[in-house]
């Protein structure tokens, strides 16, 4: 068996809207160089849990959290965290695509420059074209690169969007529905890209599809009203699962 190096730690982890608790005693590893599959119905907390690895919840207002998220053994929840070099670390891709209204260039570009990663135009170039190379978009707009990123069709707006998170050399790639707004080609597109993504970063993915879910991952965590019902190898989830309200999930008697 090949062992795994852990990437994300989370410790008995609450999270509460106000006085309404949206996830309880959530514990799980998450490995490096794989990617994991969150699934379970709407509202179940899924994408609460994604937006607690990198903070994001931290932008909405009377909210809080209990327990603890270790990055490579460091806890993002210590005061004295540096939260842009946290996101930066932890990228975020979102349900639908939201370029800037800007070129496709400077879509790329936004994050290098903005973080300070680059010593001059040319570096800036090479950056660009290799995170759009990463995300399987260069030979389709190395010529329209002066060209509004809200010219390209949804699923190329999708991974631009990614390219745009590889672009500030992140270790973890959180998605949220990424594809719940493409259609089936652009799916499989991105599907195919997730699994490339795999050799460089820690991939956690949200998803409503539980065949998307078998598809490109390592590692699925079923949540079911703000609990984890079962988290382990995909496999095993889809074809041995241990708790009976997994198995009901997924061969859809319920949800």
């Amino acid at each position: 068996m090949i062992d795994l190096e852990t990437k994300i730690v989370v410790q008995d982890l609450d999270f509460f809207y106000g006085n309404n608790q949206a996830l309880d005693g959530i514990s799980l590893d998450i490995f490096s160089k794989r990617v994991t599959a969150l699934i379970g119905p709407s509202g179940c907390g899924k994408s609460t849990f994604l937006r607690c690895l990198n903070r994001m919840n931290d932008t909405i207002p009377n909210t809080s959290v209990k327990g603890n998220v270790l990055l490579d053994g460091v806890s993002i929840y210590n005061p004295e965290i540096n939260l842009p070099s946290l996101r930066q670390k932890v990228g975020m891709v979102f349900q639908k695509p939201n370029p800037f209204p800007k070129t496709i260039y400077e879509n790329v570009a936004f994050g290098p420059r903005r973080l300070g990663l680059i010593n001059g135009r040319d570096e800036l170039n090479h950056i660009v074209e290799q995170s759009l190379r990463n995300v399987g978009l260069w030979k389709e707009v190395k010529d329209d690169l002066n060209e509004s990123a809200l010219s390209l069709s949804l699923g190329q707006q999708q991974r631009l969007c990614v390219a745009r998170v590889v672009a500030v050399k992140p270790e973890v790639i959180l998605m949220d529905e990424p594809a719940s707004a493409l259609d089936p080609i652009s799916t499989s597109t991105l599907e195919v890209l997730i699994g490339d993504l795999r050799e460089q970063y820690t991939v956690v993915i949200v998803t409503h599809n539980m065949e998307q879910a078998a598809r490109v991952s390592d590692f699925t965590g079923l949540f079911w009203l703000g609990e984890l019902i079962e988290y382990a190898n995909t496999e095993k989830i889809f074809t041995r699962p241990e708790n009976d309200l997994t198995e009901r999930y997924i061969t859809g008697r319920i949800g």
